[in-house]
């Protein structure tokens, strides 16, 4: 029987690709906390709990008629972002898929009502929400993306989540969920942007969304999901990126409403040109998700 063992919200911000010199440049001559929290989450976590497969909630992967899962068994490019390609530039991956359980979670998606598809076509592209993490992350675990469907409601996300707990349960894997994606999600405007590059989140687009995110932030700190989850209709407001339904997909993996996990931040709540950017880890209870 498998098990999820960890799940993390995690940011796969562009700014994580620049060389080190321009991060500073960008960020008043220090670093962004984005990256060594992304190394401390390699070596701290994963290193520790050892999974056999690492899920990403891509929400760079906009779908719309269905959920769909990567059910590649090897994926292997480079990655040119169009929307940042100055930073982005053929990024290199190489990482085996987990086309038995992408399986796995399109029938249970499928049984639980929420359409799901597993497409193994090698010319389904990749995306950097997805390449960004395995840049950092990967030491040889399968990556199995999932997209975000972008007609979803957040009862969707949270069935989607369901499935891929269910299709764990009935593996033989240990699982880690990330939620690979961004708070509250408005940029600044082009003739701005310069203006609003470094990372102290002074610069988040208004500070009703600093505020609603640094919100979430306390009680994702709490283990009170539930919260999350009820207050989902004030927090589309402030456009959550993907409508948070990677992160309602990742909570619905461990138990949704009742879910107890208490979060551990791995960076500091950042901006990224108006966004809110942060890395929060949640480790498995000793008694369960829910106890």
């Amino acid at each position: 029987m498998g098990e999820i063992v960890g799940v993390g919200l995690v940011s796969h911000a562009p700014t994580i690709m620049f060389d080190q010199a321009t991060r500073f440049e960008l960020n008043e001559g220090k670093e962004i906390s984005l990256v060594p929290g992304l190394e401390r989450l390699r070596t701290e976590v994963l290193d520790r709990l050892q999974p056999d497969t690492i899920i990403v909630l891509d929400t760079h992967w906009f779908t719309t008629v269905e959920h769909v899962v990567a059910a590649h068994e090897h994926r292997e490019g480079k990655m040119t972002s169009s929307e940042l390609p100055r930073g982005m530039k053929q990024v290199p991956y190489s990482y085996d898929g987990d086309p038995e359980l992408a399986r796995l979670i399109e029938k249970h998606g499928n049984e639980l009502g929420t359409p799901t598809h597993a497409e193994d076509d090698p010319y389904l592209p990749v995306y950097y929400a997805t390449v960004n993490l395995v840049h950092y992350l990967h030491r040889g675990e399968r990556f199995l993306s999932v997209s975000i469907v972008q007609t979803g409601d957040d009862d969707d996300f949270l069935t989607l989540g369901r499935a891929i707990a269910d299709a764990v349960e009935v593996s033989d894997r240990r699982v880690v969920v990330l939620a690979s994606g961004g708070m509250s999600h408005t940029f600044h405007r082009l003739k701005e942007l310069t203006k609003h590059e470094a990372s102290d989140p002074s610069h988040i687009i208004t500070p009703e969304a600093r505020a609603a995110d640094e919100e979430r932030l306390e009680w994702m700190q709490a283990g009170d999901h539930a919260r999350i989850i009820d207050t989902m209709g004030d927090y589309h407001q402030h456009n959550p990126e993907g409508g948070f339904g990677h992160v309602l997909a990742m909570l619905g993996a461990v138990g949704g409403r009742d879910c107890r996990a208490t979060g551990e931040l791995y960076s500091d709540y950042e901006n990224a040109t108006g966004t809110g950017q942060v890395h929060v880890w949640f480790d498995r209870p000793e008694g369960g998700w829910t106890a």
